[in-house]
C-alpha cells in the first residue's frame, strides 16, 4: 500500500472510529440539513436585467420530534420573492427578474433552515446574486491562420485525441473525431484557417480529412502542437491536367498528371498534404508519395477510407490523362523533383 493510500485508509478508519469515542453526556446535536436542489455553499448565480431568475431550495431534519423546518433569506434584492413552504423536508424557491438599476450590482443571500422544535441545529447556506446589462455577450477575438491573400499558411500536429464540433464552443454539434495518427502510422496533421479566443478558452477552425469534401470545424487550442508555416500552395488542374506549385505566390515547379476516371474521380475542392511516403515495395506508386486530406467519394471501401495520393508512377507514358482510381499520378523525376520544393501541410487546390 502506498503512503497516500495508507493516508487515506487511516482518515476512513478514524471516521469509522469517532462514535465510538464520544462518551455518555456528549452526543452529537442533531441539525437541520440542505438537501438538492439547494446550491452549494458560496454559488454564483448569474441574472440578466429584465429576464427572471429561479432557484430551489430544500432542507431536512430528524424525523422525531421535528414536525416541520422553515426556510428564510436575508440579504436579497428588494424585489426578489422567496415563497417557502415549511415542512420536513421545507422547500423554498426565489424569483427575482433584476431591473436596470441593479445592473453590475452583487447581492450576498444568507438562507437559514431552522426546525419547528428547540435543540435542533440550524442550517445556513450562502449564495451570490450577479446582475449583468442585457445583450452582453462573452468577449470575443478572432485571428487569422491561413491567408491565401498574404501566402501564408498554418498547420499544427494533433497532440491529443480530440472532438471536431461545429461551432467554438463544448456544446457545438460533434463533427467528427480527430486522431493523433494518420491511416498510414504517420503524425497527423491539419491545417488551421482561424481561431476564436472566447470566455473559456481558445477554439482553432480547421480543414477536415472527411466526407462530404471542403468540411471544417472547431477544435480546442489545447489539442494541437505549436503553428507550423509553409508559404507553399499546389494547384492540381483537372481539365488541363497539370499540377503547379506556389511560393510566396509565384510558379516553381509545373508538371503534367493523371487523375481520376469518370466513375472514379478526383475530388474537387480545397485539401491539404498531409504527408510524406516511401518505400512501398511496389514500382506502380513510384519512388514517393504524399498522403492528402482529400478522400474518394466513391471508394469509402477502400483502406483507410479512400485517401486520394499524389504518387510517382512505373508507366510513365500514359500521363498526362484520366488514368487512375481517383490519385494524383506523376512521373518519377517530377515526383522527385516536388518533394524537394514542397513540405508538408502545403495547401491542395484541385479544380
Amino acid at each position: 500500500m502506498g503512503r497516500r493510500h495508507a493516508i487515506a485508509a487511516a482518515a476512513v478508519l478514524a471516521l469509522l472510529a469517532l462514535p465510538a469515542s464520544v462518551t455518555a453526556g456528549e452526543a452529537a446535536t442533531p441539525s437541520t440539513e440542505w438537501a438538492p436542489p439547494t446550491p452549494v455553499e458560496g454559488k454564483r448565480l448569474t441574472a440578466v436585467v429584465g429576464k427572471e431568475l429561479t432557484f430551489s431550495l430544500a432542507a431536512t431534519a430528524p424525523a422525531a420530534p421535528v414536525l416541520g423546518v422553515a426556510v428564510s433569506g436575508t440579504g436579497l434584492p428588494r424585489n426578489a420573492v422567496l415563497q417557502s413552504e415549511r415542512g420536513n423536508p421545507a422547500t423554498a424557491t426565489v424569483s427575482w427578474a433584476p431591473t436596470r438599476a441593479e445592473a453590475g450590482h452583487t447581492f450576498d443571500a444568507t438562507f437559514t433552515a431552522q426546525a419547528s422544535v428547540p435543540g435542533v441545529g440550524s442550517a445556513t447556506r450562502h449564495v451570490t446574486l450577479v446582475v449583468r446589462k442585457p445583450g452582453r455577450k462573452e468577449k470575443r477575438q478572432s485571428f487569422v491562420l491561413s491567408s491565401a491573400k498574404q501566402e501564408l499558411y498554418r498547420w499544427a500536429f494533433v497532440t491529443r485525441q480530440t472532438v471536431v464540433r461545429t461551432a467554438p464552443r463544448r456544446t457545438a454539434s460533434r463533427l467528427a473525431a480527430l486522431g493523433r495518427w494518420t491511416p498510414e502510422g504517420t503524425s497527423n496533421l491539419v491545417l488551421t484557417l482561424e481561431g476564436r479566443r472566447i470566455t473559456h478558452g481558445v477554439w482553432i477552425k480547421v480543414r477536415l480529412p472527411i466526407l462530404p469534401a471542403n468540411r471544417t470545424g472547431w477544435v480546442p487550442r489545447k489539442a494541437l502542437s505549436d503553428w507550423k508555416e509553409v508559404r507553399t500552395r499546389l494547384v492540381v488542374d483537372r481539365r488541363r491536367l497539370n499540377a503547379t506549385l506556389f511560393r510566396r505566390g509565384k510558379v516553381i515547379f509545373r508538371a503534367p498528371v493523371g487523375v481520376g476516371q469518370a466513375h472514379w474521380p478526383t475530388p474537387r475542392g480545397e485539401f491539404f498534404i498531409r504527408n510524406q511516403l516511401y518505400g512501398f515495395g511496389n514500382a506502380a506508386y513510384g519512388p514517393i508519395a504524399f498522403g492528402t486530406s482529400a478522400r474518394s467519394p466513391v471508394l469509402t471501401d477502400w483502406p483507410g477510407g479512400g485517401f486520394i495520393g499524389i504518387h510517382g508512377t512505373n508507366q510513365p507514358r500514359i500521363l498526362p490523362g484520366r488514368v487512375s482510381h481517383g490519385c494524383i499520378r506523376m512521373k518519377n523525376t517530377h515526383i522527385l523533383r516536388l518533394a524537394r520544393l514542397m513540405p508538408v501541410g502545403t495547401p491542395l487546390t484541385v479544380r
